[in-house]
């Protein structure tokens, strides 16, 4: 295979993962860690660029997907843990967060104080667009993202070389979430991507695209660790440019959102002419990653349950997403973040799982014994996320190795891990067929 054609799919790998998220998260970060941003970052890195390059080179490792990957801990499992990835990054949260992503980028800027009717009429049109152009997609969707992706990175990197010349400001004291341990709570930050969990949706679309181009199933796994690379290349070189912008963007005054955070730097260095540059084209961006998701909503659930057409299930996908973007961002980030903080470690184990496959022989012991604690440990700590009192548990939960760095789901999964390895051997699972 050429090396053009591996940059190709990796820039295509690249546009996939870069939604709303991708540009929110990283400039709230720059402003609230400060002096510690460099830690910061490279924790939100680990999790934001690295696991979901590993987690689309995993599922290159298996000729199911990510249903064959989540059906090795139980068939029932894989579908409904696989659903609920795809409503994460469908209906509940990614598409609405990107439609409110762009009405903060695109129309907010331009009121006097936020309008519940703009928002609402922003979300009627945008999501009405999205659904018609998402019943006969094509290749618009694609070609619109291929145009449009070098000139969102290009505009970006202008915003960056501005910060340095047209940014007074400078990083302040990191504020109390980031003070004692910024790597880690990076770490979890980065989470809010949710770039993990849409790798296991998006690498599905990385491996057909390297196998309609020729590469056969030995180069496979090769071939898409290079096309992950440059996806990571653009992606770190983003993070950490856009993150840098709101370093400096602390002195400038208070910001609801890092969407605010960016227009308002896009606006203190080039005008209302930066500042309706860049709502034009986060918006454009927003929606072809709205299209892109509802298309992959709609082909999924209409291909596992027949009885569901695909003008249907994209008519509903796109009706609750209109319902929870008039929510507004804040709210959405909000209510995001313990679903998130529940599913992240349950998708990270079964990524391990996968590489771990030739030693633990894809036992299915070994994998609902990993998944059955983490599960409970990371059950936990989304519903403490959400506020549910959970006093009666939390003293063991906090006697838990690396409970302090957010990690407390790690060694309960490696126990179980260990004891499914044991049932394993006691009483062997049925043979099975298992792509490698």
């Amino acid at each position: 295979m050429k090396g053009r054609a591996t940059l190709f799919t990796g820039l295509t790998l690249f546009a996939l993962f870069f939604g709303a998220g991708n540009l929110i998260y990283p400039v709230t970060l720059g402003m609230e860690s400060g002096t510690s941003y460099l830690p910061a970052i490279a924790g939100f890195i680990l999790t934001g660029v690295g696991i979901p390059i590993i987690t689309v080179v995993a599922i290159s490792r298996i000729r199911g997907g990510a249903i064959e990957l989540a059906s090795r801990v139980h068939p029932l499992f894989g579908v409904v843990f696989i659903s609920v990835v795809y409503l994460t990054i469908g209906p509940l949260f990614a598409i609405p967060r990107a439609t409110s992503v762009a009405y903060e980028s695109g129309l907010a800027p331009w009121l006097t104080e936020s309008s519940t009717l703009g928002l609402l009429l922003f979300t009627a049109i945008f999501l009405g667009l999205v659904f018609f152009i998402s019943l006969n997609p094509s290749k618009l969707v694609d070609r619109i993202g291929q145009l449009l992706t070098p000139v969102l990175f290009i505009s970006i990197v202008g915003l960056v070389i501005g910060s340095f010349f047209l940014l007074s400001g400078d990083p302040q004291q990191a504020n109390e979430k980031y003070s004692a341990q910024p790597f880690f709570t990076g770490f979890i930050e980065g989470y809010l991507t949710m770039d993990a969990i849409a790798a296991l949706a998006f690498g599905i679309i990385t491996v057909t695209s390297l196998r309609d181009r020729g590469v056969s199933q030995k180069m496979l796994t090769f071939r898409t660790f290079q096309a992950g690379g440059v996806a990571a290349l653009g992606l770190m070189s983003v993070y950490i440019s856009i993150g840098w912008i709101g370093a400096k963007m602390a002195t400038e005054g208070n910001y609801d959102n890092g969407s605010a955070i960016l227009a308002g730097a896009a606006n203190i260095m080039y005008g209302d002419i930066g500042t309706l540059l860049l709502g034009l084209i986060v918006g454009l961006a927003c929606f072809t990653t709205c299209v892109g998701l509802v298309v992959a909503c709609a082909q999924f659930f209409s291909n596992r349950f027949p009885s569901l057409s695909y003008k249907q299930v994209a008519l509903a996908v796109t009706l609750i997403s209109f319902a929870i973007a008039n929510l507004g961002l804040n709210q959405i980030v909000a209510y995001s973040v313990p679903v998130l903080v529940f599913v992240y470690p349950i998708a990270i184990v079964l990524v391990i799982l996968t590489f771990t496959g030739g030693i633990i022989h894809h036992s299915p012991y070994v994998y609902r014994g990993a998944i059955i604690l983490a599960s409970l440990v990371s059950l936990y700590d989304g519903l403490v996320a959400a506020g549910v009192p959970m006093s009666a548990v939390t003293p063991y939960i906090q006697s838990l190795p690396l409970y302090e760095i957010n990690l407390s789901w790690l060694v309960p999964a490696l126990i179980g891990g260990i004891a499914g390895g044991i049932i394993h051997l006691l009483v062997p699972a049925s043979p099975r067929t298992v792509s490698k």
